[in-house]
């Protein structure tokens, strides 16, 4: 039974291209998931086209991407437990790569569901990298620098992000858009011709994404990753799986951090999930295309985001840092909702800067002070929670078809208001400055 160490001393850490070829690999999985996460938001539009969908319909792409991460991210933490990081990485990829090119039957099948069954197994991939890749970012170092360096890592997400978005712009959403009136107009045969060519767009995309990440987990695989096996290993162990998970939840601390998890992940995906659609529909006569611009800023601003949220980190406690950014996107994504049109799709741009620093801090300080099996467990129990994703993106469209999509907003703003509740209630326990 293979155990992590918490940390490696100096003196224990592998150098020259030992060192750095397993940090530059896994840093690599923040890029890869973050491409993934964001075609989604394209996907959104490019399906809603394909398959004439209303936006709780639309709104299934997330949700099946979310529930994949909530059915498979304990037993990706217990398949950790018992293999140990590199083989959870390397499983996680091969799903990861076995989604993506299941893309190309769906598209010859142009069947909704099989897209969305792709979807749930590029998740359960991402699951696994996520599980693995988060909580050892935090142990490869010091503890108290390890809500700074999961930062630093999570700032190539976006970059992976930005990556997805382009090429979801320029490879799946560059084809002709078709009014109502002209598909009314149109025979059967041509409406169905656009519709089979609006789900062939996304094949060639994910095939090469596929062939990527198959590559990557083979890199993985060949790679020498550091030994740090605990001698003491069997003693935690010993303890059982129940025994930790309750212990767990019993915490408050780690439960709020849960509960703050599953509103913030719920808010950032509706809120780029709904970002092209909330510009074409406040802002008449926006193409799909060029809408997709919107979200490309807002990854640029969460980007900048990320490196400036982990500068600021070295002088002001990460929580505070949390509480000052949550209860500005709560007012940002208000006022989306009250001004619909430039200055709100603005808006949610800039929401997107201070959306940057909430994963990786709400995460950090949710496993914070937890040992090996702990750490391991409820790192599974806050991926989890990214469950927020599928719940909360299904109510924006609810409330989107039932009240508009600038009212769907509300739903955002209360999932910043969760975060920002969780970042004051843990205030008495922060210091001045960041780890």
């Amino acid at each position: 039974m293979t155990t992590e160490y918490p940390a490696m001393s100096a003196t224990d850490a592998p150098q020259g291209l030992r060192r750095w070829l397993p940090l530059f690999l896994i840093v690599g999985l923040f890029f890869l998931w973050g491409a993934a996460n964001n075609l989604n938001d394209v996907l959104i539009a490019q399906f809603k086209k394909a398959f004439v969908l209303d936006d709780f319909q639309a709104g299934l792409v997330q949700s099946a991407f979310y529930l994949g991460y909530f059915l498979v991210a304990m037993p990706a933490a217990m398949f950790m437990r018992r293999y140990g990081y590199k083989q959870a990485v390397v499983l996680g990829l091969v799903l990861y790569g076995a989604g993506a090119l299941l893309f190309w039957p769906a598209a010859e099948l142009h069947t909704y569901g099989v897209f969305l069954f792709a979807l749930f197994v590029i998740a359960t991939g991402l699951a696994f990298l996520e599980t693995s890749a988060n909580p050892l970012m935090t142990v490869l170092g010091t503890p108290d620098g390890a809500t700074r360096r999961l930062n630093f890592a999570q700032a190539f997400n976006p970059l992976g992000s930005i990556a997805g978005v382009l090429v979801g712009q320029h490879f799946i959403l560059a084809g002709v858009e078709h009014t109502p009136v002209q598909l009314a107009a149109m025979s059967a045969a041509e409406r169905a011709t656009y519709y089979a060519d609006a789900t062939h767009a996304v094949q060639l995309p994910y095939l090469c994404i596929g062939l990527v990440v198959l590559a990557w987990a083979v890199l993985v695989l060949l790679a020498r990753f550091p030994a740090v096996t605990a001698p003491h290993a069997l003693a935690t162990h010993a303890t059982g799986r129940d025994g930790v998970l309750a212990r767990l939840l019993r915490d408050r601390r780690f439960t709020g951090a849960m509960a703050a998890q599953f509103f913030y992940v719920g808010a950032q995906v509706g809120v780029w999930s709904y970002t092209i659609r909330y510009v074409q529909a406040t802002m008449p006569g926006t193409s799909a295309a060029s809408a997709a611009n919107f979200i490309l800023a807002g990854l640029v601003c969460f980007m900048l985001g990320r490196f400036a949220g982990t500068a600021l980190m070295k002088y002001l406690a990460p929580v505070r840092l949390l509480l000052a950014f949550a209860l500005i996107n709560v007012v940002l994504a208000l006022y989306a909702l009250a001004w619909p049109g430039l200055s709100g799709a603005l808006a949610l741009v800039a929401c997107s800067f201070f959306m940057s620093v909430m994963y990786p801090t709400i995460f950090a300080l949710g496993v914070e002070g937890m040992d090996d099996d702990e750490r391991k467990l409820g790192s599974a129990l806050l991926v989890m929670t990214i469950i927020g994703g599928a719940v909360l993106t299904a109510a924006m469209g609810k409330v989107s078809d039932l009240a508009g999509i600038a009212r769907a907003l509300s739903v955002p703003a209360l999932g910043f208001a969760v975060v920002a509740w969780f970042a004051w209630r843990r205030l008495p326990r922060a210091g001045n400055a960041g780890g």
